[in-house]
């Protein structure tokens, strides 16, 4: 299929951290408006897929295409520039900037900048609890805020798809409701999603299809209106994915 028919495709990747190939050539792809999940062990290749799509790694081979555009030969500043934005685990903030700060600095790119305004009452909106303390320091800030801001950050850069990294680590179970909730309002906006999570409840809830990472490989494909029950993807993750 053309890649003009995928805001996202990933086609056959290899990539990994000094000798070991942590993803085995790996394919996926996400739709315009589409909500995907990744699944499965820790250290088997789901977190070094996002770094290898926005070139926090280099991958070794294989081929990235967003928005029809092939990705290979750029930096990870002209990805966020296309509007491919990756979400990291931990918070990775600045602990001494002040929310408010921390906000209007994400919008760094020209595309950014436009939307400037709009998008940080958007940001706002969806996380009241940032208006609240728009002045505090990150450092000050719970896990749930900082997680929030970290989203906030994400969508002041204006992105055209948003790739998160276990938004909910960490978490209780009242600050996950939240961010469902919060996340389910940015799908709403016809914003791609790519999202990794190790609570399957939580993800089950989010996303149109799930991919099982098992190894660095596509160990299966899920549709959200397939019949695999709840319990059977709990056997997967846990080590009965052998049967097919």
């Amino acid at each position: 299929m053309n890649d003009k028919a995928y805001a996202l495709e990933v086609r056959d990747l290899r990539a990994g951290y000094d000798a070991y190939d942590v993803l085995q050539g790996i394919s996926i792809h996400v739709s315009a408006g589409e909500r995907v999940g990744l699944f499965g062990p820790n250290g088997h290749g789901k977190t070094t897929l996002l770094n290898a799509i926005s070139k926090v790694i280099v991958p070794r081979s294989g081929r990235v295409s967003f928005m029809g555009e092939a990705l290979d030969s750029l930096s990870a500043r002209r990805i966020v520039e296309r509007g491919l934005i990756h979400v990291p685990q931990a918070n990775q903030l600045f602990p001494d900037m002040e929310i408010m700060e921390t906000l209007e600095l994400a919008a760094f790119t020209e595309r950014a900048r436009r939307d400037r305004n709009a998008n940080l009452d958007y940001v706002l909106e969806l996380f009241p609890r940032l208006a609240e303390r728009r002045r505090q320091q990150c450092k000050t800030l719970s896990g749930g805020e900082r997680q929030m801001l970290s989203i906030g950050v994400g969508l002041m850069c204006a992105p055209r798809m948003l790739m998160l990294d276990e938004p909910t680590l960490g978490l209780s179970p009242k600050l996950k409701q939240e961010l469902a909730a919060a996340i389910g309002e940015i799908s709403k906006r016809g914003i791609p999603l790519l999202l990794i999570e190790q609570d399957i409840s939580f993800v089950l809830s989010l996303v149109d299809r799930m991919y099982f990472v098992d190894h660095g490989e596509i160990a299966r494909e899920i549709d959200r209106g397939s019949d695999v029950d709840h319990e059977e993807i709990m056997d997967m993750y846990f080590g009965g994915h052998a049967a097919s």
